[in-house]
């Protein structure tokens, strides 16, 4: 059916949404997007579909032809970044909101990220990372995303909490703010988002987070689905070091140095032992390094034991049972990833990433690459 909506010659705000083959979530996503309430002078959907051959893209097309504030364009690039950057010069309001298909938004989170932004004088503002689980292992994996212990006290992951952050999930922006502050960096898979809040408030930019902007994140439903997002995370921070010279943040080398410094100490350890024939005299080395490596490994089983009994606390006791692996698969994931990343980008120098780094982690198929 064919609908008799105008779309606003300058719309107020638009609203640009990265998507490739979302079905199963793109009608629903749509759709509650489209019932937002409308700041004064209404806002337009792009929708860079990144070449969807499961029916999103026809999906799309018939819901532009019922709402036409809904465009959809081509992102041949299939990534995150290549889709929001085209979104964006085809967007006609002079304020940029970003939503995505696995995200559910308050019906004022459009009006509120126009009034924060135009009141605040940020360069960019969003909303805290809320979560929202249906299933044990994702009720689990959110109460392990909002502790401390998994992603080192990250502002944005406090749902209180409203001031400067260094960023913020999503985002809201003018479109002159892509102009002085450069687009999203089409090279990065993953992080592409922290990178460009990166360059904002290295720039003397201001990000504000807010929480009265509210969405609930989905998060992944599988323990071996987080370990591999997490994973890209690690690797293609690497990339975003690289580039900027500094961390934003030292938290972001913990895992990685806590990884190496247990894969060095298992190292050193077996091939002391293995030497002893040779040298009896490094007995005493030998007990050094394995004492060091068993203190090192019941620290950190302790402090898991300790952030899963709080998280439990603090959510479900029944999720106690599986809290401890979920905090693993964020730091070791995070961590290998983040090794790989330097052996790849700064040791091999590569500039082209292997499969696992660039694939969708929230699909069955490993052979799709990253859209969301």
């Amino acid at each position: 059916m064919e609908s008799n909506l105008l779309m606003p010659e300058k719309p107020a705000a638009s609203v640009v949404v990265p998507c490739r083959n979302e079905i199963n979530h793109a009608d629903a996503c749509f759709r509650s997007i489209l019932q937002q309430e409308e700041p004064e002078g209404g806002f337009e959907v792009l929708v860079a579909d990144g070449i969807s051959d499961d029916g999103t893209r026809e999906l799309l097309e018939q819901l532009g032809r019922q709402d036409p504030r809904i465009r959809v364009i081509d992102n041949p690039g299939r990534i995150v970044s290549a889709g929001l950057n085209s979104a964006i010069r085809f967007a006609k309001a002079e304020i940029i909101i970003r939503m995505d298909a696995h995200t559910e938004y308050a019906p004022d989170y459009i009006k509120r990220c126009v009034e924060l932004l135009q009141k605040s004088g940020a360069d960019n503002v969003g909303g805290p990372a809320r979560t929202k689980s249906e299933t044990y292992l994702e009720r689990a994996v959110a109460a392990a995303y909002h502790s401390p212990f998994s992603v080192g006290g990250a502002r944005f992951h406090d749902v209180e909490y409203e001031g400067s952050v260094d960023t913020v999930p999503y985002g809201c922006w003018r479109k002159e703010a892509f102009e002085r502050f450069g687009y999203f960096d089409e090279e990065l898979v993953r992080n592409q988002d922290d990178e460009h809040n990166l360059r904002i408030v290295r720039r003397g930019g201001k990000i504000w987070q807010s929480p009265r902007i509210r969405s609930w994140y989905y998060p992944r439903g599988s323990l071996s689905a987080l370990f591999r997002q997490y994973k890209q995370y690690g690797y293609w921070k690497v990339r975003v070091i690289q580039k900027h010279k500094l961390p934003a943040a030292w938290r972001h080398l913990v895992p990685c140095a806590f990884l190496l410094t247990l894969m060095l100490l298992a190292a050193a350890s077996v091939l002391c032992f293995l030497s002893l024939a040779l040298w009896p005299s490094l007995s005493v080395l030998c007990r050094l390094y394995l004492w060091s490596l068993v203190s090192l490994v019941c620290t950190y089983c302790l402090c898991l034991l300790l952030a899963s009994l709080v998280t439990a606390c603090k959510t479900e006791w029944k999720l106690l049972a599986v809290l401890p692996l979920a905090f693993g698969c964020y730091h070791f994931g995070y961590g290998y990833g983040f090794l790989r990343g330097v052996w790849d980008f700064v040791i091999r120098k590569r500039r082209r990433p292997g499969n696992q780094f660039v694939q969708l982690t929230r699909s069955a198929s490993p052979a799709e690459e990253e859209s969301d």
